[in-house]
């Protein structure tokens, strides 16, 4: 699915879905093109960048997370519980800290929006086959409290709102340190 930029900040009906996921996916679509556009221009050195080698995310590191979060959701609210195996998959990505600071590193910003863009598209093919209701149907959350998946996909692009946030910090950390 391309994003038009001539409805890009219009909450409003999408081609192939119902009222309801083409409300949530334009609010993914504009999540994603202000992400993309924070990046698209980043070199592999600056997508490896760290602050510090002990606990500092760089912003490779938080694009792979981003894809492996949308990875765990689509798992967790299309298929079944997220399993052991799931999540050794998708890690380092998923919990990042220092095996993600040792495996993720060394590509370019291409490959991180390929796969974006990927996983993306997967979303999308599923929501187009799923009814509106699916969106309000809950189940048991964090705190064992109730959610149902029209708020687990809002924190799939929230979660991607705050890492973007981080990745403006980097970015002025990386300039910074390029301009002493």
């Amino acid at each position: 699915m391309s994003i038009d930029i001539k409805t890009l900040f219009l909450i409003d009906q999408k081609d192939g879905l119902s009222l309801e996921f083409s409300k949530l996916v334009s609010m993914m679509n504009y999540t994603r093109v202000m992400t993309l556009e924070e990046v698209k221009k980043l070199t592999v050195e600056e997508l490896d960048f760290l602050y510090n080698e002990e606990d500092a995310n760089s912003i490779g590191m938080l694009l792979a997370h981003m894809g492996a979060v949308e990875k765990a959701y689509q798992i967790e609210t299309f298929h079944r519980e997220l399993t052991e195996e799931d999540i050794n998959e998708l890690n380092p990505a998923l919990d990042l800290g220092n095996k993600a600071r040792e495996q993720i590193n060394g590509n370019s910003i291409d490959f991180y929006i390929k796969e974006l863009a990927d996983i993306r598209q997967q979303t999308i093919e599923t929501f187009k086959t799923l009814p509106d209701e699916w969106l309000f149907q809950q189940s048991t959350f964090w705190f064992d409290e109730q959610a149902n998946n029209y708020f687990k996909w809002f924190h799939v692009f929230e979660d991607e709102l705050n890492h973007r946030g981080q990745i403006r910090i980097i970015k002025k950390m990386i300039a910074k340190q390029l301009h002493v």
